[in-house]
Order: structure tokens, then sequence, then C-alpha cells
């Protein structure tokens, strides 16, 4: 009787410390009595009675999914390959266990969805030029889909953007022939300039009587250093202007002579 006794307290013994159950700081313990959901546990130590209570432990803390590369085409018809990362916690336990069969499988097929469905809704100029705004459309949905889940997402980041080789070709060309056309528009803003200083310096010159003879002599100046074989010879506007005036008193008495034998 005595060893029945005995046998009876062990068994009861390792029953007690079988209905122990630890639920840790980052988890949540969701507990179910004759199948039904009773309440949510936080951390500690509980008592499961076995056969008619069951526990499960859902991890609360922030979840990185890499959701792989998806083929997408855009809003003008470009076939791009895409692929992001996604940030979730659970905020509600019950929920996870409740409203949805294997959350982080339904999470994850819904962010693929979702960002093939984005992706279709924008160019391709929008796509590369407007990531960020993109990511947080994508974030708004999913998270307002995965709310009924118990589940918050927090972020969601595009981390790559797969673009045909063909299409790489066409837009180093248009990147090209903007850069050439930026550089025109500059060599042309630059020449005007420079006329625009020119015609300035040239009216003060001609303001300044032997200003541009001074210029003419800073010019050769400027010359002289150079050690060529060349010989500048300058000559004045006034003795080109007396010479010129020669020219025509000899035209003239060229012209009465000629006038006197006729």
């Amino acid at each position: 009787m005595e060893s029945l006794i005995i046998v009876l307290i062990i068994i009861i013994a390792f029953i007690l410390i079988g209905s122990i159950k630890q639920v840790n700081q980052f988890e949540k313990g969701i507990l179910f009595t004759f199948g039904k959901y009773s309440k949510t546990l936080d951390a500690g130590w509980h008592i499961i009675l076995p056969i008619f209570q069951s526990l499960i432990k859902i991890d609360v803390r922030t979840r990185a999914v890499d959701v792989p590369e998806q083929d997408a085409i855009t809003k003008d018809n470009i076939s791009v390959r895409i692929n992001a990362v996604l940030y979730y916690n659970v905020f509600d336990a019950s929920k996870t266990v409740l409203a949805v069969d294997n959350f982080k499988y339904a999470t994850a097929q819904l962010a693929q969805t979702t960002m093939r469905n984005a992706v279709g809704s924008v160019t391709l100029d929008e796509l590369l030029s407007e990531r960020e705004k993109i990511s947080n459309q994508i974030c708004q949905i999913i998270d307002k889909a995965t709310d009924p889940w118990g589940i918050k997402v927090e972020n969601v980041e595009l981390k790559d953007v797969a673009l045909p080789e063909e299409m790489k070709r066409v837009i180093a060309k248009v990147a090209e022939a903007e850069r050439e056309k930026a550089a025109v528009i500059t060599k042309a803003k630059g020449e005007k300039e420079a006329a625009d200083n020119l015609a300035e310096a040239s009216k003060i010159m001609s303001s300044s009587p032997g200003a541009l003879h001074l210029r003419t002599l800073a010019t050769l100046n400027d010359l002289s250093s150079d050690q060529s074989n060349t010989i500048i010879f300058a000559i004045p506007i006034e003795v080109l202007d007396a010479v010129k005036g020669i020219g025509k008193v000899i035209d003239s008495k060229v012209q009465q002579t000629q006038d006197k034998k006729d």
C-alpha cells in the first residue's frame, strides 16, 4: 500500500512538473481550454493542465522578411525585376493564431503580390526616382491588409531594381544626350557672357584716347614671352589713318594730272 502511494505521488509530481510551461519575455502565450481560446499569457511560468489545455507561443519581436525577386511590368510596359525587405511585428498574438493560418507565409505572399501591383501602377522613371515613396505606399497597403491578423508592418525597403540590358543601354544614351545638352547650353552661355564683356570693354576703350593702343602694347608684351621666331610690329591706329589720308591725297593729285593731259 505504501509503495502504491509513493508511486502515485511520483506520478503526480511528474504531471505537475510537466504542466509547468515557460513563456519568454519576447513571447506571448495563447491558452486554449477544451479547444477554445481562453486568454493570452505574458512572460513567466504558467501551469497548463495536460489533456484539458494547450499552449501556443508567438514571438512578438520584429521580423525581417526577404521578399524574393519578382518579375513585374511597369505602367509604361517595361519589364523589371525587384526585391525588397519587409519588417513587421505581432501586436495581437491571439489574432495571429485565430484569424490566419501560418501568418508568416501569408504576410510574405501578401508582400509579393502588393509589390508587383505597386510597380505596375508607376512608370520606370517614377520607380527609379521615387523609390522611397513607392516603398511607403507598399508598406501602408500591407499594414492595412494585415491589421486584422494582429500584425503591424513597420517598414518596407525596395532593395534592388534590375533592368534588362537593352533598357540599360537606352537609359545610358538618354543620360549621355542630357549631358551633351547641358554642355552645349553652358558653352553658349559662356560665349554670350564673353561677348557682353567684350562689348563693354570696347565701349570703355573707345571713350578713352590711347586705351586701345595701350591694350595692344600689353598684348605684344604677352606675346614676347613666347620664345618663337615670330616678329610683330605694332602700328598705331593714328598712323594708319595718316597713311590712308596720304593715299587719298596722292590719288587726287594723280587724277588731276590725268585730267590735264586729257
